[in-house]
């Protein structure tokens, strides 16, 4: 039962193995990865709130001075084609200084957001428009999917512990809330704004808190969607590494095309060395290319046989030699040289052929 349950698992795709390296790099190349949008907005929030709140003096005094220029001086000035560009420069100068520190702290939370769940990823095809994101029936199974139901009991989830929070927040504090009527206008914009900048504070925390969870589910979730099934692996490897079928046919291809290329060789040995059944190696001596004599063709069994068929046929002299002939097809192979320890021996032989064909 366990071999057919496989075997059905095998035959119907079902994707119940891990996604290989390929796979993940494949998803990454189009822009797919385990990432959580609530890390960036929690990273982002806590980062500009706690800029504010260090930083509040600094804004709230060039805010100040700002807004009294602008009543005792601005507001008096004739406002005529040749000041207004004047004036508007001015204007947008002031905001930048108020505002360009706060979008600057937000840009960099948003990079290191970013660059601690995915690290540095370019992928321009996620971009790029699809015309499938305009097909109705997909968006109306994205809307009724299970994974809208998770964002959605995620959402409730945010308002009910952020407000939990920023009630707690709050009710610490009720008492400067409670005599803010006592207090003069400066002093009362002060607590609520040291009030509202610890309740976002807290709010950012919670956000955080519960957007590591979000980043645990979309990993989950993300390893789910890349899963493999047994059929998709070897599809994989048959496109990677190539068809094996193709891969030995190609394989063989080469090993006859070495052959030809090693017997054509046998026809220029001074001497081959035999078994004499088992094995036949090829040795040629020319000190214009190495010093030691060196083997230009070796085999053994049918490789062997041949060997010897072509030297009978080019008259090539053939001495018996079993340990000598096992040693050279263990220890070298083609265009190696002979070993030291041979040479006085192959010597011997290289002398007893050149006498034979009397070219000593």
């Amino acid at each position: 039962m366990k071999l057919l349950s496989l075997d059905l698992q095998f035959f119907s795709g079902e994707k119940t193995e891990k996604a290989t390296p390929k796979k993940r790099q494949d998803a990454k190349k189009k822009g797919q990865t385990a990432k959580s949008q609530d890390i960036n907005t929690a990273v982002g929030l806590l980062a500009v709130f706690l800029f504010l709140l260090f930083g509040s003096s600094f804004i709230g005094n060039h805010i100040f001075n700002f807004f009294r220029s602008s009543f005792q001086h601005l507001l008096l000035v004739d406002l005529t084609e040749n000041n207004f560009h004047v004036l508007v420069v001015e204007v947008l100068k002031e905001i930048a200084i108020v505002l360009g520190p706060i979008l600057l702290v937000a840009f960099i939370a948003a990079i290191v957001s970013n660059f601690a769940q995915i690290g540095l990823l370019f992928s321009p095809e996620s971009i790029a428009p699809k015309l499938e994101k305009l097909d109705p029936i997909k968006g109306f199974k994205r809307i009724f999917s299970m994974r809208a139901i998770v964002e959605l009991l995620k959402s409730i989830l945010k308002i009910l512990f952020v407000g939990v929070v920023t009630f707690i927040v709050l009710w610490t504090r009720i008492d400067e809330v409670l005599g803010l009527s006592y207090k003069s206008v400066g002093d009362a914009v002060k607590v609520i704004i040291n009030l509202a900048l610890q309740m976002g504070v807290a709010a950012s925390i919670a956000l955080l808190f519960l957007a590591v969870f979000d980043f645990l589910y979309q990993k989950f979730d993300f390893e789910k969607n890349i899963r493999m099934s047994k059929q998709d692996i070897k599809d994989e490897y048959k496109n990677s590494e190539g068809d094996p079928l193709i891969k030995s046919k190609i394989k063989q291809r080469q090993r006859e095309m070495a052959m030809r290329r090693m017997m054509q060789e046998v026809p220029k040995a001074d001497v081959i060395i035999t078994n004499p059944t088992h094995f036949a190696i090829c040795l040629k001596y020319d000190e214009n290319k190495q010093d030691a004599p060196y083997v230009i063709a070796k085999g053994v069994d049918f490789v062997a046989e041949k060997i010897k068929k072509i030297a009978k046929e080019h008259e090539i002299i053939m001495v018996e030699n079993r340990p000598l002939a096992r040693a050279l097809y263990d220890q070298t192979e083609i265009g190696d040289a002979i070993p030291e320890e041979f040479f006085k021996v192959v010597a011997e032989i290289l002398a007893y052929v050149y006498r034979i064909k009397n070219k000593i």
